[in-house]
């Protein structure tokens, strides 16, 4: 089966305990979670041992074989983690992965947490479709920029504390792409201050600016005509050192297909799809100036870049 997110699994495993788990999703705070369910779930249903196992390249894959096949040191139920850091799982592993799920072991559950794979057709692979019959596929989604004050509105609620509207986007600015350090701020919200409705003062006083910004993000922010925030992500892109051809790069392909339609990849139709209504004149000037930012990063115009995007996001604002 597939689960979309905690709230999915939570109810899952509250009907039962499936003898294989995989957590796909490139946000660490919710795949830790969403791991920490199930062996929450595991303990309970006296699942008392774990081996851990992190394959590298030299990896002896007979060794999660006979993790499989061997009973716990201590006679009881035990579970086996399978810890993949990036990238689709080689041929061993995906032999290894189809192997386990053709004869799962009742006394030893296997959970699985990785990155969301790269690339299209893994969802077909034979390694990831026997993990979803044999147990459960947990796929982890991020958080979009929209919905991260209700996400942080939830988090305070379970340490009995509350917040305005203002002081929840003030705190989603400075965590926005980073829910592990969102997390961290939390806590120290629950530390600091009293339980109950806090107030901008306090927040402003306890959380750092622990924001972490990608291009493509910049790019949605100029899509959507959120200027101020499109203005505040390219300070901070340009504060960690971004290379100014990659940013560059992302917004053209989305003004681009905004202005003349055509082939967008995933991440870019998606932004697309958020994208306001501009007149094509208005992108078409868009268009222009970044030409006009490929000349002085190539330096053969004139202005500086970092300006130069923040003119054009100015300019395509004031077009609507």
């Amino acid at each position: 089966m597939r689960l979309r997110g905690v709230e999915q699994l939570a109810g899952q495993l509250a009907k039962s305990l499936a003898p294989v788990y995989a957590v796909l999703g490139d946000e660490p705070l919710l795949v830790l979670e969403a791991a920490d369910a199930v062996r929450a779930a595991a303990r309970k249903q006296g699942f008392a041992e774990r081996e851990v196992y992190e394959p590298g390249r030299s990896f002896d894959w007979s060794e999660l074989a006979h993790a499989g096949a061997s009973l716990s040191l201590f006679g009881g139920k035990k579970i086996v983690e399978l810890r993949f850091t990036g990238g689709k799982p080689s041929a061993q592993a995906a032999e290894a992965i189809v192997a386990w799920c053709d004869h799962p072991n009742p006394e030893t559950l296997l959970l699985v947490t990785m990155p969301r794979p790269e690339g299209g057709g893994w969802w077909d692979a034979p390694w990831f479709l026997a993990l979803g019959k044999a147990g459960a596929v947990v796929e982890v989604q991020q958080v979009a920029r929209a919905a991260l004050p209700g996400w942080l509105e939830k988090r305070l609620a379970r340490q009995k504390q509350s917040a305005s509207r203002e002081v929840l986007d003030y705190l989603a600015d400075r965590v926005e792409g980073n829910l592990l350090a969102a997390h961290q701020e939390l806590q120290k919200l629950a530390l600091l201050a009293p339980e109950g409705e806090l107030s901008l003062e306090v927040v402003r006083e306890a959380v750092a600016d622990v924001a972490r910004y990608d291009t493509l993000v910049a790019a949605e922010a100029l899509a959507t005509g959120d200027t101020a925030r499109y203005l505040r992500i390219l300070d901070g892109l340009r504060g960690e050192g971004e290379a100014t051809t990659h940013l560059l790069f992302t917004i053209c392909n989305v003004l681009f297909v905004l202005a003349h339609g055509g082939y967008a990849n995933k991440a870019t139709q998606a932004v697309v799809e958020k994208a306001r209504r501009y007149p094509r004149a208005a992108l078409e000037r868009a268009i222009s100036r970044a030409a006009d930012i490929d000349r002085a990063i190539k330096g053969v115009g004139s202005g500086e870049p970092w300006e130069g995007f923040a003119r054009l996001g100015l300019e395509l604002h004031s077009a609507t």
